[in-house]
C-alpha cells in the first residue's frame, strides 16, 4: 500500500504560479510512477502529467503543455507539479496518484491521494 498525501493548492490571480507537492508513505520502496490528475466541479477527472519512477519519461496533457513542469524527489518520496501561467480554466481539485507505469488514464493507477484544490481568479 502506497498512501498519497497532496499539499501546495490554494487561490491565485490569472498568470501567476503553484507548486503543488505529494509526498507518499508506505510501500515508497516499491518503483512506482507517479502522476497527477485534476477534476473541475461538476465535471468528469481530466489526465494532467505523468512521470516515471527514473524521472526520464514524462507525459503532458495539451492543455498544460509548456506551462507546467512535473518532477520528483525519489529520497525524499515526493513529486511535484510546478504550475505556471495559470489560466481560470486550470480551476480544479488536483489529485496525485500512483501506478506500476506512467500512463495517462486514471485506471492505471492503483494509488491515489485525497486532492487539494487550485482556483484560479480572472
Amino acid at each position: 500500500q502506497v498512501q498519497l498525501v497532496e499539499s501546495g493548492g490554494g487561490l491565485v490571480q490569472a498568470g501567476g504560479s503553484l507548486r503543488l507537492s505529494c509526498a507518499a508513505s508506505g510501500r515508497t520502496d516499491l518503483s512506482y510512477a507517479r502522476a497527477w490528475f485534476r477534476q473541475p466541479r461538476g465535471k468528469e477527472r481530466e489526465f494532467v502529467a505523468a512521470i516515471s519512477w527514473s524521472g526520464g519519461t514524462t507525459y503532458y496533457a495539451d492543455s498544460v503543455k509548456g506551462r507546467f513542469t512535473i518532477s520528483r524527489d525519489n529520497v525524499k518520496n515526493t513529486n511535484f507539479l510546478q504550475m505556471n501561467s495559470l489560466k481560470p480554466e486550470d480551476t480544479a481539485a488536483y489529485y496525485c496518484a500512483a501506478g506500476v507505469n506512467p500512463a495517462t488514464t486514471a485506471i492505471s493507477y492503483a494509488f491515489w491521494g485525497q486532492g487539494t484544490q487550485v482556483t484560479v481568479s480572472s
